[in-house]
């Protein structure tokens, strides 16, 4: 099953965004096995995205075909030591002082961190991130230290049906996304999209999708 829905979802992503710039999958490994792991990437993914640290940590020296390494969950700035170094990008810069954590400890490494920083674009209670209308001062202050390089912004919408709220809230960090790389050609990259909204966020803009129950299936919480 993995193999088809991989299979599946590569035949059906777009090849570019209506920006012209080509579409990156992320698979979100969270709670999956490192044999089905690998078998997404033996099907053909080239980037996979771990939620939490302890997982990342017991998995790491068993996942093959050297896939570039995400970390797309929430990070607690205690759990930053067991990262450094071995993540690729950092989706959920949500707050300064995990800015300053990352930054420290990679200064003291000799290790630059790329991170995304994490908008809250519904301004939900149950999600973290940066206010949209505070992007410009979290982008400042982060690009600012100097063992991070920002390489731009992170989103989840809403879980609501309201298709025109969706993509207009998509669509406001695709305007953000944008005034950040007319300015900055480190910013390559809008992370925005899970495995039910993904084509609507694509279409607004987004060049990175993050999908985990689209290619494993529903997850077992009871693993």
């Amino acid at each position: 099953m993995i193999e088809q829905n991989v299979q599946k979802l590569l035949e059906s992503l777009p090849k570019t965004n209506p920006f012209g710039e080509k579409v990156t999958l992320v698979a979100a490994v969270k709670l999956q096995s490192p044999e089905d792991i690998n078998r997404a990437i033996s099907a053909g993914i080239t980037d996979i995205g771990d939620n939490h640290v302890q997982e990342f940590k017991d998995k790491y020296d068993q996942i093959t075909g050297n896939p570039v390494r995400h970390f797309i969950g929430h990070l607690q700035t205690n759990k930053v030591k067991y990262l450094l170094g071995k993540v690729d990008l950092y989706h959920s810069l949500d707050r300064y002082a995990l800015a300053d954590e990352l930054s420290k400890r990679g200064e003291r490494a000799g290790v630059v961190s790329s991170v995304l920083i994490q908008i809250n674009i519904g301004n939900e209670a149950t999600k973290s991130g940066f206010a949209l209308e505070d992007a410009d001062e979290a982008y400042a202050r982060i690009k600012a230290m100097q063992s991070l390089k920002v390489k731009g912004l992170m989103a989840m919408l809403p879980d609501v049906d309201d298709e025109k709220e969706l993509t207009r809230l998509a669509k406001l960090m695709r305007e953000k996304f944008e005034k950040l790389k007319q300015t900055d050609p480190d910013i390559q990259y809008l992370s925005m999209g899970m495995s039910g909204d993904w084509k609507l966020c694509v279409e607004c803009g987004s060049n990175m999708i993050r999908l985990g129950t689209a290619i494993f299936g529903k997850r077992n919480y009871q693993n």
